[in-house]
């Protein structure tokens, strides 16, 4: 009577060689099963089963690559492309196979002159001999044409199965979906990979892993981005915050600024984020900055994304303002990275992220701003989406975050591309408007989850002196319409504002 088994009597994954996919499957793959990795050309199938036979390689287990599409030196190149050496596998062509020779005359035949049952038994004789613990086939689709008769395909490919499954081999199949989805070895494969590359309009190409199907283990579905590039492919598993629970207490820091920690009700509050909403110019960038610092000052680890603007103007800016950062980055305290939204991919940010977190401890993170991240993203709803995920990741941890949101338009009517507000557990709103034939800015905290905030709009300066944030406008109605109407004398600061 066959039972179940335990966890504990399960049998070992075997690792695909790349982390991140191994994270996907929840440790590896089941050993000694056929897999299928299909995907259109230029996916990094070729790659994919490289480092698996390579990673094998490293733990002593013998691999065996059959290519009936590529030769053993288009292989080796592609090998060194990424640094690697192929001299520990072993790699059998098909294609060039002289014991295929049908044709004493030629000593060369492409795959679709060469007999399938020849095919297999080759493949056999070959797997006989070096007895390899990994194989990888390349590919599928050579042999779909060889057999040019789907019932005489699907035979052939369980004889292969049962063939591999009786060797004790752990074997990936290479197909390429330049067609329809291929049925046939969707059903008999234990597992399928699916590898899929998108062209954007502008930047670079984004490349994305699904696993279809795999039975007998759970998996972290959807789609997961990855970099095939140098040193070869790196998977982004998705961010899924429920996975990443921890336990920390949380206290309430001061933001650097007096009347800001005022109207905020304390100041920031580990383990929440803030979202300074406003649009270009206001300073949402230098009470950002002013947060960090005071971070800083406390002796936190931080980290500051910036899409929007050069790192030599975010340094002058700053210091002109009275904060430099540049010895908090000098002694690694402070780590500032430059980001273009069009060669990064959103999986690739939240892996930046958790790296941040999990393996350099950091616990300020400032994003600047999420308008350019936004273009990183396919959708408004699939930004929603990941923002959800990674602010409730970094807020579990610990993290003290703060976003920034820019809104188009300066006086009167204002919008933003997406909003955010809901996903925020503090909310700052900064708008300009007119008074007295001059520009000023104005400042409030329309919402916080963690405090009793003030509900009042006060006048906001920059300067070299720093931030200053003035006595609530009480004469004026209308400030946040940016044409207030004056209906009593309020005390306004002296001086005029500051517009950098």
């Amino acid at each position: 009577m066959h039972t179940a088994s335990s966890p504990q009597t399960l049998p070992p994954r075997m690792s695909t060689g790349i982390p991140g996919l191994d994270d996907i499957l929840g440790g590896g793959l089941t050993p000694q099963r056929v897999y299928l990795v299909e995907g259109t050309p230029g996916t990094g199938k070729t790659t994919l089963g490289l480092q698996f036979l390579l990673d094998g390689a490293a733990r002593g287990e013998s691999g065996l690559y059959i290519t009936l599409s590529e030769t053993a030196d288009e292989l080796r190149a592609v090998a060194a492309s990424h640094g690697w050496s192929l001299d520990a596998l072993a790699i059998h062509e098909l294609a060039g196979d002289e014991a295929l020779d049908l044709d004493s005359q030629q000593s060369v035949f492409h795959p679709s002159e060469v007999e399938l049952g020849e095919t297999t038994r080759r493949v056999m004789d070959e797997v006989d001999c070096l007895k390899p613990v990994r194989v990888v086939f390349d590919s599928m689709s050579e042999m779909r044409l060889l057999a040019q008769n789907p019932l005489r395909y699907r035979r052939q490919i369980l004889a292969l199965k049962q063939f591999f499954a009786a060797r004790g081999c752990t074997v990936l199949l290479l197909d390429d979906k330049s067609s329809a989805s291929d049925q046939h070895l969707h059903s008999i494969a234990h597992g399928v990979v699916s590898l899929e590359q998108l062209a954007k309009e502008f930047g670079k190409e984004r490349r994305r892993v699904n696993i279809v199907k795999m039975r007998g283990i759970r998996f972290r579905g959807g789609f997961h981005d990855y970099n095939l590039d140098t040193g070869g492919i790196v998977v982004y598993p998705r961010l899924v915050a429920a996975e990443h629970l921890s336990d920390f207490t949380p206290s309430i820091s001061s933001s650097g600024t007096i009347g800001f920690d005022r109207l905020l009700g304390g100041g920031l509050v580990r383990g929440t984020n803030t979202l300074m909403v406003g649009p270009s110019g206001i300073g949402k960038t230098t009470l950002s900055v002013r947060c960090l610092l005071a971070a800083l000052e406390r002796g936190d680890r931080a980290s500051y994304y910036l899409f929007d603007e050069g790192l030599g103007t975010f340094f002058a800016r700053s210091a002109a303002l009275g904060m430099d950062l540049r010895r908090y980055v000098e002694n690694g305290q402070l780590r500032i990275t430059h980001i273009d939204p069009a060669e990064l991919s959103p999986g690739e940010f939240a892996q930046m992220l958790r790296d941040a977190v999990e393996l350099h401890g950091i616990g300020f993170i400032v994003i600047d701003s999420l308008n350019a991240y936004l273009q990183a993203m396919p959708g408004e709803q699939y930004l929603t989406l990941q923002m959800h995920e990674l602010l409730s990741y970094l807020n579990q941890q610990g993290v003290t975050t703060v976003l920034v949101l820019g809104q188009h338009g300066l006086i009167g009517e204002v919008r933003t591309d997406v909003d955010l507000s809901y996903l925020s557990d503090t909310t700052v709103l900064m708008r300009f408007f007119e008074s007295n034939g001059r520009l000023r800015r104005a400042l409030t905290v329309i919402k916080s989850r963690t405090a009793s905030h003030a509900l009042t709009i006060h006048e906001l300066q920059l300067g070299a002196e720093g931030i200053r944030i003035g006595e609530p406008l009480e004469g004026f109605e209308g400030v946040l319409t940016g044409l207030p109407s004056y209906r009593g004398k309020t005390p306004m600061m002296s001086g005029d504002a500051d517009d950098r």
